[in-house]
């Protein structure tokens, strides 16, 4: 799989560098976050396109083996809620899926193994305020 060059604002590089030293991530996860981060194009937040999924954004996911797809906004862990859709930055999706655009392939290992996801559509909270 091809990879691409993750997207980024500082704060969320910050973010992910101390998750990798604290968590308990797979070798493969942690080893794939690590060659991400490293290559990563590094944004402010006025420069970050508009499909980029980044903290706050609502992500749409299609896992390519099964064609189920899921909706969720990643927010910081103590906003997340799986009811409400909201899931942890530090969730293996959340992880998996920072700096990533639309169109993107992302292969991350699960709990219940190795998955690949498309990402369907990106949508920032300002963009939705506009549209409302």
């Amino acid at each position: 799989m091809k990879q691409e060059q993750l997207i980024i604002l500082k704060k969320e590089l910050e973010l992910l560098k101390t998750h990798l030293m604290r968590s308990n991530l797979s070798d493969f996860n942690k080893n794939k976050l690590l060659d991400e981060l490293k290559s990563a194009q590094v944004k402010k937040e006025s420069e970050l396109p508009d499909d980029v999924v980044c903290l706050d954004a609502k992500v749409e996911i299609e896992e390519t083996k099964t064609g189920q797809k899921f909706v969720f906004q990643i927010v910081l862990p103590s906003d997340a809620n799986i009811k409400a859709n909201k899931v942890s930055v530090f969730a293996p999706i959340g992880v998996a899926l920072l700096g990533y655009r639309t169109g993107a392939l992302v292969q991350w290992e699960m709990p219940n193994g190795l998955k690949n996801f498309k990402i369907l559509k990106v949508t920032h909270s300002a963009q939705e305020e506009a549209v409302n």
